[in-house]
């Protein structure tokens, strides 16, 4: 068995990654509150030296000195907003490849229960939140405590003030993490849904126009885009309410620190510069917390998507770098196949167990629900087996690079998906490097050739989204001549032939036995018979369980005897 290790080790190996850049952001932050203090100094100075002294001269030098002072400081913070705009950029590219395998394959790991999950969108918001101005507040709020302390050094009543202040920012900053919580999650929940009904009905509008379902769809999304739209105002209200009571406490607190200054002052205790200075340190004290508050959904969201994205790539493990075997050229086996569908544990398909050699086609056959379908996801390495082994050439299936075994399987499942692009593409299965001789000879395998060619730019045409400009018979022979793209060792053909006509079906005839000729192993899954006449051997399946496995004519005699049981009515006619 191949070493794996889990896949959302990923995620803290990439800000592992950025770790010197969030050290780098730590030590502009130091500068940058440093050079923070150039304002309540430079009025320091003013009240208590220039005013008193009235010295033009030094007036002139200080303003020179604070000019290049906040010019240095616009400097730093336009290279930390584009030092956080760089770090989301970098985790998205450390983690784009995995969410990006993650996303497509979660239903594939989880079945039904894969909900709402959506790691590619998880990412993009954990890199929206880090490319904001909300992190450069976490940055800042460490050095609060340096301004109070510069506080205390004015006066210690001023200091006790300050502290005062800050506490009751950060007791309503705990408020709102508490309270605001749950209202961000419930919105975030309803947008997904009212966003699944609508690429639901995008997918089915087909069905939903002719069969006068719009109306009742439109409802369904109605009462989940209320439920959104409570959800947001609840969690706006919220985040208004904090922002707003933050925003007047910290005015408060800077009017108070004037007026308690200018106490002071009065008494003799401090002078006019320390008044107006110590309102200013203490207003930047508390800017970064009212900062924190103002974008703390955007802080909650991220990290609920940090922690769904940790979950959700926790069932993914990556392998690591396996050897690459050889081409298989001779070989397919089950044994004691039991197979389940992705998250659930009740078995489809029990004990399964046969054996191909190459230049054999292997007809399946059973009633509806009997497994065939698990049976071809299983064997083409989509569903993995819960017991049992599926071996090529030996080696089981786990034992092969996926994306080195991919170029000797072809598959052709019942629902034919195309992807929006050109025919040339979908038959190459979109290889960069693809070769046109190999394309047409797909084609032509498959029987499509002048089909194609039929068409309005032959195989430069666009065929939009799922293959919409084509016919149900023409995407499932195009279908089939991507199964047969680059001459693949094992080829799994799941009801190849139920939108094909005639002409269809005997492309597919002539296509099963140029495979088996060129000695390559299909397995062709069918109701009607003329998908499995070049077949050599046939499998009979029924409740989950293999009735029978041999040569096609001998189960086909036994199944006339009776001592095999047949398909249900209507599955699989035998003459």
């Amino acid at each position: 068995m191949l070493k794996k290790r889990p896949t959302r080790a990923r995620v803290s190996e990439a800000f592992a990654a950025c770790r010197m850049a969030f050290i780098g952001l730590g030590l502009f932050g130091m500068a940058v509150n440093l050079l923070m203090l150039t304002g309540p100094l430079f009025m320091l100075q003013v009240y208590d030296r220039v005013l008193t002294s009235r010295s033009i001269p030094t007036l002139v030098i200080l303003g020179i000195l604070v000019v290049g002072l906040y010019a240095f400081l616009g400097v730093l913070e336009y290279i930390r907003a584009r030092v956080l705009v760089r770090i989301g950029r970098r985790l998205e590219e450390q983690l784009s490849d995995v969410t990006f395998d993650a996303s497509v394959s979660l239903a594939l790991r989880l079945g039904r229960h894969v909900g709402q999950l959506d790691p590619s969108r998880d990412l993009d918001q954990i890199r929206q939140f880090i490319s904001s101005p909300g992190p450069l507040a976490i940055f800042d709020i460490p050095w609060m405590p340096l301004y109070i302390a510069i506080i205390f050094l004015f006066h210690p009543v001023l200091g006790w003030l300050a502290i005062g202040g800050a506490v009751l920012l950060i007791v309503l900053t705990l408020l709102n993490e508490l309270t605001s919580r749950k209202p961000i999650a419930e919105t975030s929940h309803h947008h997904l849904r009212r966003s699944s009904i609508i690429q639901a009905g995008r997918r089915n509008s087909e069905v939903l126009f002719a069969m006068g379902m719009l109306a009742n769809l439109r409802r369904r999304w109605g009462l989940d885009n209320r439920k959104y739209n409570e959800a947001l105002n609840r969690s706006g209200d919220r985040a208004g309410l904090f922002s707003s009571l933050t925003k007047t406490a910290r005015f408060i607190m800077q009017s108070g620190m004037l007026g308690v200054g200018a106490y002071l002052a009065v008494h003799q205790e401090i002078t006019p510069g320390v008044m107006i200075a110590a309102s200013i340190i203490m207003s930047r004290a508390l800017a970064p917390v009212e900062q924190a508050v103002a974008h703390w959904k955007g802080f909650v969201t991220a990290r609920q998507s940090l922690k769904r994205l940790r979950s959700t790539l926790d069932k993914f493990d990556i392998a690591d770098e396996q050897t690459k075997l050889p081409p298989p050229a001779n070989q397919l086996s089950a044994s004691n196949l039991f197979l389940a569908p992705p998250g659930e544990t009740a078995m489809t398909l029990q004990n399964i167990s046969f054996e191909l050699v190459a230049g054999d086609g292997l007809g399946v056959i059973g009633p509806s629900a009997s497994g065939k379908s698990t049976l071809a996801r299983a064997l083409v390495g989509v569903w993995p087996s819960a017991r049992g082994t599926i071996r090529i050439d030996g080696a089981a299936l786990d034992q092969w690079d996926p994306d080195q075994l991919g170029k000797y399987i072809g598959y052709l499942p019942q629902d034919v998906e195309l992807f929006e692009g050109n025919v040339a593409e979908n038959i190459a299965r979109f290889d960069e490097e693809r070769n046109d001789d190999l394309i047409i000879d797909a084609a032509r395998q498959a029987g499509v050739h002048e089909m194609v060619l039929e068409l309005a730019d032959g195989y430069n045409t666009e065929i939009g989204e799922a293959g919409t400009v084509l016919s149900a018979g023409q995407r499932q022979r195009i279908g089939l001549a991507r199964a047969l793209y680059n001459n693949p060792f094992l080829i799994v053909l799941d009801e190849p032939n139920s939108n094909l006509d005639s002409e269809g079906e005997i492309a597919l005839t002539k296509a099963v036995q140029n495979v088996r000729d060129r000695g390559a192993i299909i397995i062709v899954i069918a109701h009607r018979p003329s998908a499995i006449a070049s077949t050599n051997k046939l499998l009979v399946l029924g409740k989950g369980k293999q009735q029978a496995f041999g040569p096609k004519d001998e189960i086909l005699q036994k199944m006339t005897k009776g001592a095999v049981s047949s398909p249900s009515p209507g599955e699989l006619k035998i003459a």
